[in-house]
């Protein structure tokens, strides 16, 4: 008789899961799609999840490579990749505020590594007690995105349905991506992005699409509610709220008119309602984190009742089965006391050696990063990993942190690179808890060891962490080299940071906020609120997302149009035949990362060009302004009818 797992999934008959392939895969992974999603996250303001794709890649070169399949081993090496997109995520809402609020000229390689370290790893740490009550006995949390990747893995132990040819297509899709990024941004073909702007007597009337695949990637991952909802932030702040404020047609082009308008006046809309949906996605869960609270404090005697050496250092481990081996009780608390000194040493450094500071800040981030492991654990388990609202934990983060610290009288320089600290700690445990949750699930589907788990997700954290500085200063430096402003530009608008940095400066220093732009902020954020209850009211499936939208009014118009394309498409999968709609949206997820992966990776290599002074060509000059246009929009709309027609290759 099969053996099964306690959800009643069949068990593995083979453990061979903690093998030298599986561990190089998933740090190479790991560090590959963190830097991608560093490049996506500092464009689009949003992360993709690396563990579908990851998963397919790892049972394609097994099976294709090495001849064999192993569940087990996939699920260790997309556990280890989705290390590196999480971390990602993390630093990159918060570290380039320092840049952005003036703090460094550069950035700081030991402080921003050390902090993706502490964070990513506190994250991990923390989670590992809760594993049984979140995952295991918690039958109220659904996790969407682990179950979804559970079946990808399962499936890929089908001939029909095995991991070679969803890993080919993730290849071809890296490599188209990778050629239109090379073509667009090296050789100058086409356009990044294709827009237009005129003066109506004192107004300016404007419209801008981005050129780029990976943007619709976004859009067909997250399904057309979020994308339209972005859209709908975009044109409530370039096609209302620009055309009704005045500029002065002699100041000079329309084009820089309408850009001026956002930068000074527009995006701190969308950081009013942002502040909005912070505030409101911890309420929203406020029963949720009471619960989690009671079962965080009761987990460790039923674990040790069950099971004793689950949590201690004891050498009995064979009296476990694999499937309920965790980490020692031990070896979290001596690895979580060495990240807390080891924090506490960053932060006493970049403080210059203030004590009474560092002590204040040291203790904030530890009951923080404590709090937050178990909001963003409940909350990825209840909306999934890509839905998990990190931008408004960490904007409540650094709230309070700004709170307390105003409390007890820091200010200035001080305030704002302590309450930025302590938000990016906080923002990397919450993005790291919540992937280790939901790969733990994953793994208790197809029968893993969470052991086995929690070592890759260290060791993925670790690989990660490295790289986190070295590639936002290439693209940071890279950036301003070719013109785009760096950080914070046209081309890498970074809008969390952006926001993080606006309030610190309006907090702490001497930065002039428009506050009567972000009171409009708070005041749509609010109306959104009410329009999102009478929908429900309604029972309407379309809903309204306050932090959507808001990041939608934030970024530049030209990225929300791609995103919307990706969100059509990802519904004209939905209106297909009733038994391929699952396996037309399996495909589309995979051709949609690999055309993510490809363009993200080839733009941090083209930043690395730049950073060196290599300059880009501009061949496209023989076919004029309007020509490169036509073909940039025809590149684009190829490459969404590719993706369509790879997704429609279902039997």
């Amino acid at each position: 008789m099969a053996q099964t797992n306690t959800d009643g999934a069949p068990a593995v008959k083979t453990r061979k899961e903690f093998s030298f392939v599986a561990i190089f895969l998933g740090v190479v992974l790991s560090v590959i799609m963190g830097a991608a999603n560093v490049y996506l996250g500092l464009r689009a303001g949003m992360t993709v999840s690396a563990s579908i794709p990851a998963a397919v890649i790892a049972m394609g070169f097994l099976h294709g490579v090495l001849g064999r399949k192993s569940v087990l081993e996939s699920n260790l090496v997309q556990t280890g990749a989705s290390a590196g997109e999480s971390l990602a995520a993390g630093i990159i809402f918060t570290m380039p505020a320092m840049i952005l609020a003036g703090l460094w000229k550069s950035f700081d390689f030991w402080t921003t590594t050390f902090i993706a370290l502490g964070g990513g790893l506190l994250g991990v740490l923390f989670m590992i007690p809760m594993r049984r009550v979140f995952i295991v006995e918690n039958k109220e949390l659904k996790f969407p995105e682990g179950v979804a990747c559970a079946e990808v893995l399962r499936a890929g132990e089908s001939e029909e349905e095995g991991g070679d040819s969803g890993a080919k297509l993730v290849f071809a899709s890296a490599a188209l991506g990778a050629f239109f990024k090379f073509c667009a941004s090296y050789l100058g073909l086409m356009r990044s992005t294709a827009e237009w702007a005129v003066y109506a007597s004192s107004r300016v009337i404007y419209f801008g699409m981005d050129i780029s695949p990976a943007l619709a990637g976004v859009g067909l991952i997250v399904g057309l509610s979020i994308s339209l909802q972005i859209f709908l932030g975009g044109a409530l702040g370039w096609l209302i709220a620009i055309p009704l404020m005045k500029a002065d047609p002699a100041s000079g082009s329309a084009l820089d008119a309408a850009w001026d308008l956002w930068d000074r006046q527009v995006r701190y809309i969308g950081v009013g309602a942002m502040l909005v949906g912070g505030v409101l996605s911890i309420w929203q869960v406020r029963s949720g984190l009471v619960s989690a609270a009671r079962e965080m404090l009761a987990s460790h005697r039923p674990a040790k009742k069950r099971y004793p050496s689950a949590f201690s250092s004891s050498s009995e481990p064979l009296a476990i089965p694999p499937e309920e081996q965790n980490l020692s009780g031990a070896s979290i608390v001596i690895f979580s006391l060495i990240c807390i000194v080891l924090m506490a040493g960053v932060y006493f450094v970049s403080l210059n050696e203030h004590f009474g500071i560092t002590a204040l800040i040291t203790v904030i981030m530890v009951l923080m990063a404590f709090f937050f492991t178990a909001v963003a654990s409940y909350l990825v388990g209840l909306v999934g990993n890509s839905n998990s609202p990190v931008s408004g934990m960490a904007i409540t983060a650094l709230l309070a942190t700004g709170a307390m610290i105003h409390v007890f009288g820091y200010s200035g320089t001080e305030g704002m690179i302590a309450a930025l600290g302590v938000a990016g700690v906080v923002c990397c445990v919450a993005c790291t808890s919540g992937d280790v949750c939901n790969d733990l699930k994953t793994g208790h589907l197809v029968g893993a060891s969470p052991r086995y788990q929690q070592i890759m997700q260290i060791l993925g954290v670790i690989a990660a962490a490295f790289i986190m500085a070295p590639i936002m200063t290439v693209l940071h430096e890279g950036s301003i080299n070719d013109g785009t402003g760096g950080i914070g530009g046209r081309v890498l608008a970074a809008p969390q940071a952006a926001l993080f940095a606006s309030l610190v400066n309006g907090f702490f220093g001497d930065g002039q906020l428009p506050w009567n732009m972000v009171y409009w902020g708070l005041g749509i954020g609010a109306l959104i609120i009410v329009i999102d209850k009478i929908l429900y009211l309604f029972q309407c499936e379309f809903r309204l997302h306050v932090m959507a939208v808001a990041v939608g009014i934030y970024l530049p118009f030209g990225l929300s149009t791609p995103i919307l394309l990706g969100g059509l498409l990802n519904a004209m999968m939905k209106g297909a035949i009733k038994d391929k709609i699952s396996g037309m949206q399996k495909r589309g997820v995979l051709a949609a990362s690999g055309i993510i992966a490809g363009e993200s990776l080839t733009g941090v290599l083209l930043g690395f060009l730049t950073y060196m002074e290599y300059k880009s060509q501009n061949w496209g000059e023989f076919l004029g302004g309007g020509g490169m246009d036509i073909l940039s929009v025809m590149g684009m709309f190829a490459i969404l009818f590719w993706m369509h027609r790879q997704s429609s290759r279902v039997q």
